[in-house]
């Protein structure tokens, strides 16, 4: 069995070579085009079939997404990409069983904390924030939440946004009862609402709309996310399970980003 040994480290090593120099030179053609995405907004979708396709336990899915979560903010560091928005836990999920709820506010509560004690996140200056309904979590995630956005209120060359209790009708529902209230109240007229009017009162109204959408698993719908925000992004939608998810499928998205038209309804 030695010699079976010693040829499948082999194949590994030449196919790990072949891999890393793709990537590299990916990686020259993106730089070399200059233009890369201001913002990115992410469905990480996958996570469960992963991890049942690999005969794990759905919570280690959800564990490897997390961990995939923190490379791909490192490739948005490297790339310049100043901001990150992530689709990380729907209103829709909440209705989930109570169990699995249960593990992934667990997964929540540490890691916003350890996000807010990052080297990295301070290095390089980048604000955390949560978007959605926040009064629907636990008061144990809140709390590790307004760890992590205390931490980072200081930063501003990048943005990492996490969508948890998210909806985007919700949020759309949200914002027309604010301009309800504040024509009730006479603060703006009728006449004068006008979609920045909307805008301003979106959780990422402090934030230019994502140029790119990427969404894993396969899946080709927006699924509830950002659907106000997305009007004029491009959307990229790949087969790869989010754990899965690879620098090079990062890089070929941004690439794919790199050779559209954009012409923003025109």
């Amino acid at each position: 069995m030695y010699w079976w040994k010693t040829i499948s480290e082999i194949t590994k090593t030449i196919s790990d070579t072949a891999y890393k120099a793709y990537e590299k030179k990916l990686f020259r053609e993106i730089k070399s085009k200059g233009v890369v995405p201001t913002h990115i907004a992410v469905i990480m979708d996958g996570n469960r079939r992963f991890a049942r396709q690999l005969g794990l336990n759905e919570g280690m899915g959800h564990i490897q997404g997390k961990e995939k979560l923190e490379e791909m903010l490192g490739w948005c560091l490297e790339l310049g990409i100043k901001i990150l928005t992530v689709y990380a836990f729907s209103t829709e999920n909440i209705s989930r069983d109570t169990e699995q709820v249960e593990k992934l506010m667990d997964l929540f509560e540490e890691n916003f904390k350890k996000a807010g004690d990052d080297e990295r996140v301070h290095r390089n200056k980048v604000k955390i924030k949560a978007i959605g309904a926040l009064e629907k979590l636990p008061e144990r995630v809140i709390e590790s939440i307004r760890y992590a956005e205390e931490k980072t209120k200081d930063y501003n060359d990048y943005h990492f946004n996490i969508a948890v209790a998210y909806g985007g009708r919700e949020e759309l529902l949200q914002a027309i009862q604010r301009v309800a209230k504040d024509v009730k109240d006479g603060v703006i007229k009728v006449d004068d609402i006008n979609e920045k009017t909307v805008a301003d009162r979106l959780y990422t109204s402090d934030l230019p709309d994502p140029d790119l959408i990427l969404r894993t698993s396969g899946e080709e719908r927006v699924s509830n996310f950002l659907i106000w925000q997305l009007a004029y992004s491009e959307l990229y939608f790949t087969d790869v399970y989010w754990p899965g998810f690879r620098k090079i499928d990062f890089l070929r998205a941004i690439r794919s980003y790199q050779s559209r038209q954009r012409r923003w309804g025109e």
